[in-house]
């Protein structure tokens, strides 16, 4: 049995889960305070919300992300975390993403794997749980590394490249003619928050009339399910710098925009870095002026595919398969341990 924590924002860590868990060979047991999806058929165990309006010493003074003081809620979820681990004895514990949850789960003897993020990752916190953990696993190919990685920290990282809900899909990878000709926008949101206002997409839209505009996600957009099909017709995507959509533009081998939006310790800023860097997107610090797009849209739809450095299609089976040994690896140790 493993044990698997997926964090509520948005909804990239639940994608992922699921497409590891697809290759795992042992049970897995989704814990999350998100809603139970009607593709997961696994064991999932429902978690308590803990938000607080005006948490006291949530950090513990600097030493964790959230732990808020004498909050029944917070009791409440980490308990429930607590008892599935004392009834299963989990072979591993995976976190995607809570340093406490890793961190409670280790403290109960329960080998942990860390889902890995990019950005400055120095603090106590995420110091605590990439040491203690097994293994890391980061969805980025080992090419572009983060930089300022300690070394046992990339001694025991699986770098899996991307991982997408839609890696092994049909792909038509499309000439920069036909690209051109078509002139589709297709701005990808996401449910993760956006730090962008309906007029500046309008504004674009309007400075570019032959072009035309498609908007997934956000809040004054509807939500698509399997936004695949829209992915694949577009000409040039605009998204954010998030995991997840930036494997869902590399599955897609789509000309893609990346504008990475603030997000704790820079981890969107970092990944536009390397995107940047290894020249597989186009990207900008932030939303650009009405005026600049039509040249914006061209340079992007005119650009090579180069998303097979980020995306080898192989990233959720490579993952589900590291769980699998540790697991197996944690089943033979307990066996050979004393009564």
């Amino acid at each position: 049995m493993i044990g698997y924590y997926v964090h509520h924002q948005g909804r990239g860590h639940l994608h992922r889960a699921e497409c590891i868990a697809a290759h795992v060979q042992d049970p897995v047991t989704i814990l999350s305070s998100l809603p139970k999806p009607a593709s997961w058929s696994g064991g999932w165990v429902s978690l308590p919300p803990d938000a607080a309006a005006d948490p006291v010493d949530p950090t513990a003074r600097g030493r964790l992300h959230w732990v808020p003081a004498h909050h029944p809620e917070h009791r409440e979820r980490m308990g429930a975390v607590a008892e599935w681990i004392r009834c299963e004895g989990p072979a591993l514990f995976v976190s995607d993403v809570s340093v406490e949850a890793a961190t409670l789960a280790r403290l109960m003897g329960t080998p942990v794997v860390v889902a890995a993020m990019r950005g400055d990752r120095g603090d106590e916190a995420h110091r605590l749980a990439y040491d203690l953990a097994d293994a890391l696993i980061a969805p980025w190919p080992q090419s572009l590394p983060e930089p300022d990685w300690p070394a046992h920290w990339h001694a025991k990282t699986l770098h899996t490249g991307s991982i997408s809900r839609y890696d092994g899909r049909d792909v038509r990878v499309r000439g920069v003619a036909d690209r051109l000709q078509e002139k589709e926008v297709v701005v990808m949101l996401g449910a993760g928050g956006a730090d962008l206002a309906t007029g500046q997409i309008q504004a674009a839209a309007r400075a570019t009339p032959d072009w035309s505009w498609t908007v997934l996600g956000g809040p004054h957009s509807p939500w698509v399910d399997d936004p695949w099909p829209v992915l694949c017709r577009a000409s040039v995507i605009v998204t954010h710098a998030g995991q997840n959509a930036v494997a869902e533009c590399a599955a897609a081998r789509v000309p893609t925009i990346v504008i990475p939006q603030d997000r704790p310790h820079g981890e969107q800023h970092a990944t536009a870095r390397a995107l940047r860097a290894a020249g597989l997107a186009t990207v900008r610090a932030s939303w650009p002026p009405p005026h600049a797009w039509t040249d914006l849209l061209e340079t992007a739809a005119a650009s090579q595919d180069r998303w097979t450095c980020w995306s080898t299609g192989d990233g959720a089976r490579r993952a589900g398969r590291l769980l699998t040994e540790l697991a197996r690896r944690a089943g033979k140790r307990d066996a050979c341990a004393p009564r």
